[in-house]
């Protein structure tokens, strides 16, 4: 076969490349966000939509966000959704199901679509518009071509009178204000957008770009503060991991007195009350939120389960392995805050008691495995019940504190020579990239650093309902659960107070069961959630007096509880029992070895 010469295929082969981005890359979708009301919580979208000429096309809207496994329904806050040509005549629309229209095209390479979006969802997973600012996720607000979302998508934002600012992790689209490019459908629904006055705080590392974007600080919110510790988390974070995946990060922190953080691939959005600056232990539990959503940018959003992409946006996308995922985030969010110097050791030590105390004291722990736990996200996790303390084990609380062992026991079958941190250095080396690794490949990469016997280990885990066997890390740290005499104050009788395991609220004036957890005295006496206590022995029992009742009574007093069940007065006779010493605060055991507190410090240090 006759060939050409380097000289002569020069030429065609700059042609091509020249050529080829243009017959390849497909049309992007360009949208108009206007909020000609914004006290009215609407934002009006017009999206210019290439149809390539067929017939008809048909529109999706997502029913769920990633990061946050609930099926939410977006598409019931879109109303008056119209179409027309570019010149401006109607288009048929169709609604064909909860989520999707059917537009007729007539044939036009280009339509043009128009819907207002209701956005009154103080959430990290909703949209939010009022009078002085925005707060826009992709999901609740953009339809898109459904089987489209490898197209381009471009935002361009006309804001109102006196707001000034909006800000992503979307790159730019133009030299234009407030006109963002997203390379795909993924990218667009992963970038939220803020648009109003918020105060912003710049800061790099690592050369790269930094933005802390502090929504209603009202003189109140400690600015300056916030965005100095918000950087320590970063190189504390970028040392563990020894890079960063990003052109530039953007912390959106939308101070409105509500809560939650979701995590995005070079963004997170952050709820919090404007007050979190004034007192160490809310300040505490922000700077958490911040090291936990941040903590995401490698653990989840790149190194991800492999069910976890591709998303079908329209259906709940199972995976077993969220314990990796939001749990070793739980794990490593109170040990960056630490290690970075913003939480002091007897603070951390205490975090982490809270995550084994949760877990010990919730009876689901023996009914639920972790694994089925991930599994059942969608349809447990976000939808609890009175009864799920029962039924139910957070992946969040058992899968740090299984991190938390598994870490103790790498760092003891080697000798202290390696440690989770360098499984998930490992793990997001080979999985971080667009397959991601399945449960099997994560317990093998684990199982490299891990020792003998880990696979089995692995197996009662996260597959049954045993309990968690807490002695590698007591032994291996130096560290011991304070005796139930440590916490009695010196010199004073402690009063041993009756118990009956039910928690109560009060309502309009009224004393009700709100839950009713198993192995209890309550459970085991008959009461049902939604019971009105009314009075013990005949004698009439205030709501704001119940905990101080039990004062009066000794473990093992035999009382009868008139209660009120749905307007049917009754009564229940109930054996009280002995009020459950806290078993679960870790501290150091004052017997340590020499070798034992190094090994404390090794860990708390990363040294």
């Amino acid at each position: 076969m006759r060939t050409l010469k380097s000289r002569q295929m020069r030429p065609l082969l700059i042609l091509w490349s020249v050529l080829l981005p243009l017959f390849g890359q497909e049309q992007p979708i360009r949208y108009t966000l206007r909020f000609p009301a914004p006290h009215t919580h609407y934002v009006e979208v017009e999206a210019l939509i290439p149809s390539g000429g067929q017939p008809q096309v048909e529109l999706m809207m997502a029913v769920w966000t990633p990061g946050s496994y609930l099926v939410r329904e977006y598409a019931k806050d879109v109303e008056a959704l119209t179409a027309r040509t570019e010149a401006g005549a109607p288009l048929a629309v169709e609604k064909r199901a909860k989520n999707r229209w059917r537009v007729t095209t007539a044939g036009q390479p280009r339509i043009t679509v128009q819907y207002r979006v209701y956005c009154h969802t103080m959430s990290v997973q909703g949209a939010w518009v009022d009078s002085s600012f925005a707060v826009l996720n992709g999901a609740p607000v953009f339809l898109t071509l459904a089987g489209g979302q490898t197209r381009p998508h471009e935002v361009r934002l006309e804001l109102p009178p006196g707001w000034k600012t909006s800000i992503s992790g979307l790159q730019a689209a133009s030299s234009a204000p407030h006109h963002y490019r997203a390379a795909d459908f993924d990218t667009l629904v992963d970038s939220p957008i803020l648009a109003g006055n918020p105060a912003i705080y710049e800061f790099e590392v690592g050369g790269k770009k930094h933005y802390l974007v502090n929504e209603g600080e009202g003189g109140v919110w400690d600015g300056p503060r916030s965005a100095r510790d918000v950087e320590k988390i970063v190189r504390e974070h970028f040392r563990m991991w020894g890079s960063l995946p990003y052109d530039k990060y953007v912390f959106l922190n939308v101070i409105s007195e509500a809560s939650g953080g979701l995590e995005h691939k070079n963004s997170t959005l952050l709820m919090t009350t404007r007050w979190a600056t004034r007192t160490r232990a809310a300040y505490r539990r922000w700077l958490s939120l911040v090291s936990h959503e941040y903590f995401h940018t490698w653990n989840v959003k790149r190194l991800r389960p492999v069910e976890l992409g591709p998303f079908n946006y329209e259906a709940e996308n199972y995976t077993r392995s969220l314990w990796i995922s939001e749990g070793f985030t739980s794990y490593y969010a109170p040990l960056a805050l630490h290690r970075a110097g913003l939480i002091r050791r007897d603070e951390f030590l205490e975090e982490i008691s809270q995550l084994i105390r949760t877990l010990q004291t919730t009876p689901g722990r023996l009914s639920q495995p972790l694994e089925l736990s991930s599994f059942d996200s969608w349809i447990k996790q976000y939808r609890p019940n009175e009864n799920s303390p029962n039924t139910a084990i957070s992946y969040y609380t058992k899968g740090a504190v299984v991190g938390l062992l598994l870490d103790a026991r790498i760092r003891k079958n080697t000798q202290g020579a390696r440690s989770l941190d360098d499984v998930m250095r490992l793990a997001y080396e080979r999985f971080s990239g667009a397959r991601g690794f399945t449960p099997l490949e994560f317990r093998e990469t684990a199982a490299e650093y891990g020792g003998p016997g880990l696979k089995e280990w692995f197996a009662k885990v996260l597959e049954t309902t045993e309990e968690l066997d807490y002695s590698d890390l007591l032994e291996w740290f130096g560290l011991r659960f304070q005796p139930e005499e440590a916490a009695k104050p010196e010199g004073r009788p402690q009063t041993v107070k009756a118990w009956t395991g039910l928690v109560t609220r009060v309502d309009e004036g009224r004393l009700l069961v709100s839950q009713v957890r198993r192995g209890t005295p309550g459970y085991d006496a008959g009461f049902n959630v939604d019971d009105e206590i009314l009075a013990i022995d005949d004698y009439r029992v205030r709501p704001n007096a119940w905990a101080s009742w039990m004062e009066y009574y000794r473990p093992g007093d035999k009382v009868s509880v008139l209660i009120a069940r749905r307007g049917k007065l009754m009564r229940l006779e109930i054996v009280l029992g002995k009020e459950p010493a806290d078993r679960w605060k870790l501290e150091a055991d004052p017997q340590a070895t020499e070798a034992q507190k190094a090994r404390l410090e090794a860990w708390l240090s990363a040294s």
